[in-house]
C-alpha cells in the first residue's frame, strides 16, 4: 500500500503582495530558460501570482491546495501562444515553492 504524500506547510505570509511579485519574477525566469523567451510568460507567471496571492490571502498555508487552485484557474488561460501548460506551470511554482523553503524535491525525498 502506498503512503500518502506529507503535507508541507508554507509559513504564514509576512506580505503576501511581496510573496506573488517573487513568485511572478521567479516564474517568468524559469519559463524564460526553460524553452524560449516569449511576451506570453509575463502574462502567465502575472496571472499565476494573482491566483497565489489570492489563495495565500484568503488564508491558504498548504502546497498541495495552492498548487491545485493555480492549475484549476490556469485552465482558463489561452495557452495557443506558449510551450506551456497549466500543468507545467502548477508544477513548476509547487517546484519553485519548495526551492524556496529548501525542501529537495528529488526522487521523493
Amino acid at each position: 500500500m502506498t503512503e500518502p504524500i506529507d503535507s508541507i506547510t508554507l509559513p504564514p505570509p509576512q506580505d503576501a503582495f511581496q510573496e506573488g511579485e517573487w513568485l511572478k519574477a521567479t516564474l517568468r525566469r524559469w519559463l524564460d530558460t526553460e524553452f524560449l523567451p516569449e511576451p506570453v510568460n509575463a502574462e502567465i507567471a502575472e496571472r499565476a501570482a494573482q491566483v497565489f496571492v489570492r489563495q495565500r490571502m484568503e488564508g491558504e498555508n498548504e502546497l498541495i491546495p495552492l498548487v491545485m487552485a493555480i492549475l484549476t484557474e490556469m485552465q482558463g488561460f489561452d495557452f495557443s501562444k506558449s510551450f506551456y501548460s497549466e500543468f507545467a506551470v502548477a508544477n513548476a511554482v509547487g517546484d519553485l515553492l519548495l526551492d524556496s523553503l529548501g525542501i529537495d524535491r528529488c526522487c521523493g525525498a
